[in-house]
């Protein structure tokens, strides 16, 4: 009897631990999908804390509770906006053979490129004047693409592409999709299908001759 009444308490604790961080979470998911709407409609002008405050419906203390200050909220928004492009990379359904894996994965970049435009221009265009990704959130960005070398380093492993640093192949894969997407972004290409002739591309020059 002891025993049960003095578990009871730490199971309610713990699910209102559990209820307090889920809330957090919360809050500050629609803190950043606020500050980027802003950012992309009304450009970085519009980041100040006491607007953002007051399109979340919540006080600029939490805001700087959260971010600590407008910097910290930038960071927090690129780290966030590679997150939700490794989500999309992660939603690829799984094929058996690696190499159609890794051709599947091209166009999931692509349309989360376009599915994130907000995102999209603080990670890649300088969205923000003057705004620097610490070197943490550098390494942090690059690791949410880790899943390419995953699957790059099993192309290897099978015989597909040449034996090398995955990270090297992965690399300028991700630079001429990003070259591609720029350029269609700017209406200088009006379609994928450059982004797709680039990507293909790259991964041939990375093929073993048979």
């Amino acid at each position: 009897m002891t025993e049960q009444h003095a578990s009871a308490p730490l199971g309610l604790q713990g699910a209102y631990l559990l209820g307090e961080r889920a809330g957090q979470d919360e809050l500050r998911s629609r803190l950043l999908d606020v500050a980027v709407a802003l950012l992309d409609s009304d450009g970085p002008e519009s980041l100040n804390m006491r607007r953002i405050a007051t399109e979340a419906g919540c006080t600029t203390t939490v805001i700087y509770t959260m971010f600590g200050n407008r910097e910290g909220l930038a960071e927090a928004l690129y780290l966030e906006g590679f997150e939700r492009f490794r989500r999309f990379l992660d939603a690829v359904p799984h094929r058996r053979d690696p190499f159609e894996y890794l051709t599947a994965l091209g166009p999931a970049y692509r349309q989360a490129c376009h599915a994130e435009p907000g995102y999209y221009s603080l990670m890649f265009e300088r969205a923000i004047p003057g705004f620097e990704p610490s070197e943490r959130a550098r390494t942090l960005a690059r690791a949410a693409l880790n899943i390419l070398d995953r699957v790059i380093s099993d192309c290897i492993a099978q015989g597909y592409l040449v034996p090398t640093q995955p990270r090297k192949i992965a690399d300028a894969l991700w630079a001429a999709a990003q070259g591609a997407i720029s350029l269609e972004r700017a209406g200088h290409l009006r379609d994928g299908r450059t982004y797709e002739a680039v990507t293909t591309a790259t991964i041939c020059c990375y093929l073993v001759n048979k």
